[in-house]
């Protein structure tokens, strides 16, 4: 299963007016395992979970978001930005058992 882990997408509009609305989307390949299933053999699957996304926008916090294993294989997140400056948008991904992901996505703002 580690070679359908990562492999993070952001997607957003590259340009936009000052002040306006976008809004950001975001996917990365992750099993999600709970602990709680057990596999063909009846042995429990380790939990091996994100546990935290951070976000940035040019270097300065955004969101930091803690998750649990309540959240879905291959987790989606959106959400809204309101177009300021222009820069770099980035997400980390961590997991529980030691992997890191990123992802960035450049914003023009006019």
């Amino acid at each position: 299963m580690s070679e359908n882990i990562g492999n993070p997408m952001i997607r957003m509009e590259s340009s936009a007016k000052k002040g306006e609305i976008i809004e950001v989307r975001s996917l990365i390949m992750h099993p999600m395992s709970t602990g709680l299933m057990k596999d063909k053999a009846g042995k429990i699957i380790p939990a091996h979970i994100i546990q935290t996304v951070n976000i940035t926008f040019n270097d300065k916090p955004l969101l930091n978001i803690d998750w649990s294993t309540a959240v879905s294989t291959n987790p989606y997140l959106a959400f809204k930005l309101r177009a300021e400056d222009s820069g770099t948008l980035k997400m980390v991904w961590k997991d529980n058992k030691g992997g890191v992901w990123s992802a960035d996505a450049k914003l023009t703002v006019a």
